[in-house]
């Protein structure tokens, strides 16, 4: 068997159909069919069950997929070992970011990266955390930045930076003329939150989860941006609360309405993470500095109490 087989083979796991598998390699279905089948032959046993719709593996063919992820990762250290050697820095990069970072944290690192690694072509994608990982598991991600911990067995996390939570108070509010504010302050009834699916929202429920006060049977408003957040916010229908970052680009006037927490501050973690296989580490490492690099002035705070963005039961 070969590794181009194998290849084929996790495309038709992934996609549970030939035809789509075969688009994505880039080859004809026959031709996909073919391969497969000559290691199916070749092992004696069949991995897929064609009788399902759609395709499934069959128990051994599991096993052989499992197997076979490893085997591919593995070769592709082979180019990985020659290219450290050479001291390269170069080739495709495909890189997942969070929606509650990417918009702050890409254009603070970005022209730096490109103008000081020039033979990388950087292919980014803003995704959700669930999408993240599982493409980061099936090898279509070379790396990600996202708020952790997220305890996955099989992906690495490299801590970037501690983002503070800041909270957004407009005039009017009972909290609005304290310097700053505490957890207990918080009452998640009035609080204007994003979207299911987001991780910044998730740390904001375990965040408020310490207060007893807080009733989780129901919610006001939830929206996809902090931009509308604060708009709503402003016409009195409940105040937010924004990752740091978020708070530096805001108007001055704006900017009166924000209240930090006392100390420690509840945060986030905000990690780079890449399978354990460390494909690709050179630019791994080259993203890390340059964000450490453009970060370190940027984030202050020091004391700081991390949210997990996982539900803690």
């Amino acid at each position: 068997m070969t590794i181009t087989q194998l290849k084929y083979v996790l495309a038709v796991a992934e996609h549970k159909n030939f035809t789509l598998a075969a688009e994505k390699c880039f080859v004809t279905q026959p031709t996909l069919s073919m391969q497969i089948q000559k290691i199916e032959e070749e092992l004696n046993i069949l991995i897929f069950d064609r009788s399902k719709k759609p395709i499934q593996l069959t128990d051994i063919g599991q096993k052989i997929v499992n197997q076979a992820k490893n085997i591919v990762n593995e070769a592709g250290r082979i180019q990985d070992i020659v290219e450290q050697q050479k001291g390269f820095v170069g080739g495709e990069f495909r890189l997942g970011i969070i929606p509650t970072i990417m918009p702050t944290l890409l254009p603070m690192f970005l022209n730096n990266f490109i103008k000081k690694y020039p033979k990388v072509k950087l292919i980014i994608e803003e995704l959700n955390t669930v999408e993240i990982i599982t493409k980061l598991n099936n090898g279509h991600l070379d790396a990600a930045i996202a708020s952790t911990p997220l305890m996955e067995e099989k992906i690495k996390e490299v801590v970037l930076y501690f983002e503070p939570f800041v909270a957004y108070i407009p005039e009017g509010h009972r909290d609005f003329h304290k310097e700053e504010i505490e957890v207990a302050d918080l009452n998640l009834d009035e609080i204007l939150l994003l979207q299911d699916g987001h991780c910044f929202r998730d740390g904001i429920l375990n965040l408020c989860k310490n207060n007893p006060k807080n009733d989780f049977n129901h919610f006001k408003i939830e929206s996809g941006s902090f931009e509308t957040l604060i708009k709503l916010a402003d016409e009195g229908l409940g105040t937010t609360l924004l990752p740091y970052l978020h708070t530096l680009d805001l108007k001055e006037v704006d900017k009166l309405k924000l209240r930090n927490f006392k100390e420690p501050r509840p945060a986030r973690e905000v990690s780079l993470i890449f399978p354990k296989s460390e494909l690709k580490i050179q630019i791994i490492d080259a993203l890390r500095s340059t964000i450490a690099g453009v970060i370190k002035g940027a984030i202050v705070f020091q004391n700081v109490q991390i949210v997990s963005p996982i539900q803690k039961k």
